[in-house]
């Protein structure tokens, strides 16, 4: 799963190295590119989500990543692959702009800024994926979940704001945590009740409560709210 922000910021870079030119726009839903397409081209999400998926040959769908704005996707392509490994698709609508391959390797070649950004967000985007490994071999599902929608929120430390993650459904969230549906719907409820999260259509994370959970501080009930409808 990856999600984090990072500093990585690569607008302007783009207007310098005529990357990115024009943007396209996607629906909720809409599929911008298909496990087993042709793989030539990198995109970066202005604003949005997307979601990437796997099928196995048994049929088995699983959710590998959910992406937030400022992160990039299909640069598989990149080293050597020719076909998309993932299902990319929008969780709502979402803007994002198309580099071609060649594009990309030439600014590369230069040694632009650009390249050096982007090295960047992939050593960022590493570290990202070795402690989503350690969580998924070390925590507890209810942990796992925890940390998702911590990741999903953009949480970045005591006294942040609490964003709301939009559109992201309990069959997904279980899917990326690796646990039934009827589990996450169990622990959305016991953090609701906990006073860690709000869920009204959209899921508002109280991120000083839910990190507390994180490190296994023992928190007494917040008032008491109705169970979320399974």
């Amino acid at each position: 799963m990856e999600g984090s922000r990072q500093a990585f910021e690569p607008q302007s870079a783009f207007v310098r190295a005529r990357l990115g030119k024009s943007t396209l726009e996607y629906r909720k839903n809409e599929v911008i590119f298909g496990q087993g397409e042709l793989a030539d081209t990198v995109f970066y999400i202005h604003s949005g989500k997307v979601k990437l998926t796997v099928v196995s040959a048994q049929g088995k769908e699983g959710v590998i990543a959910v992406l937030q704005p400022g992160q990039f996707f299909g640069e598989g392509c990149l080293n050597g692959d020719t076909v998309r490994a993932a299902t990319a698709t929008a969780l709502q609508d979402c803007a994002v702009s198309s580099i071609g391959k060649s594009a990309m390797l030439a600014e590369f070649r230069r040694g632009s800024e650009f390249s050096e950004l982007f090295m960047s967000y992939l050593l960022a985007r590493n570290s990202r994926i070795e402690a989503d490994l350690a969580d998924q071999l070390c925590n507890s599902s209810e942990k796992r979940l925890a940390r998702l929608l911590l990741l999903l929120a953009n949480y970045e430390g005591e006294g942040q704001p609490s964003p709301s993650i939009v559109d992201i459904s309990q069959e997904t969230l279980a899917e990326m945590v690796g646990t039934t549906r009827s589990r996450v719907s169990f622990f959305m409820n016991k953090f609701r009740r906990l006073g860690l999260i709000s869920y009204d259509g959209a899921i508002e994370v109280h991120g000083a409560l839910l990190n507390a959970v994180l490190h296994d501080t023992k928190l007494a009930p917040a008032e008491s709210r109705p169970r979320l409808s399974s």
